[in-house]
């Protein structure tokens, strides 16, 4: 147990957050996402795994890991199929801790174009999350100097 770190972050995911660089990204997925397939092809190229809701293991991503400002596709969302204007309630309460951590609005990804991304991500979260397109992309930002 480590003072201020969200505890279910565990050594595995925080080595690779630590790891990844500014631009880097990753994929926080449900349990109904091919986490396993797609983490192959990831720079990482094994699966990570939380088993707690989705919007529990962002907030908690979010406490340690700054989202990219300088680009506007920093924070997105699988989008429903057929349906990309349609906000889900899991997808409502992680915007909510995307919006609590850096005020960004996810944009949609369409289904194919989402998992395109996923395989040339750095890492691959599989959560707990039983609802459908629960699955979100979060590009690595900077962390500034201290002031001085």
């Amino acid at each position: 147990m480590l003072k201020g770190i969200d505890p279910i972050l565990n050594a595995e995911v925080l080595f690779a957050l630590r790891a990844m660089g500014h631009g880097d990204d990753l994929i926080i997925a449900d349990t109904n996402f091919p986490s396993d397939s797609v983490a192959r092809d990831t720079v990482l190229g094994e699966i990570l795994r939380i088993d707690r809701p989705a919007a529990e293991v962002v907030r908690a991503v979010l406490s340690v890991y700054p989202i990219d400002t300088f680009v506007d596709d920093a924070a997105a969302r699988m989008e429903v199929v057929d349906e990309p204007d349609t906000i889900l309630p899991v997808m409502q309460e992680v915007q909510q801790e995307v919006s609590a951590a850096g005020g960004l609005t996810m944009m949609s990804i369409e289904r194919f174009a989402f998992y395109d991304r996923s395989k040339k991500a750095y890492a691959v979260i599989q959560t707990g999350e039983r609802r459908f397109y629960g699955c979100f992309a979060f590009r690595k930002g900077v962390v500034p100097p201290d002031a001085s």
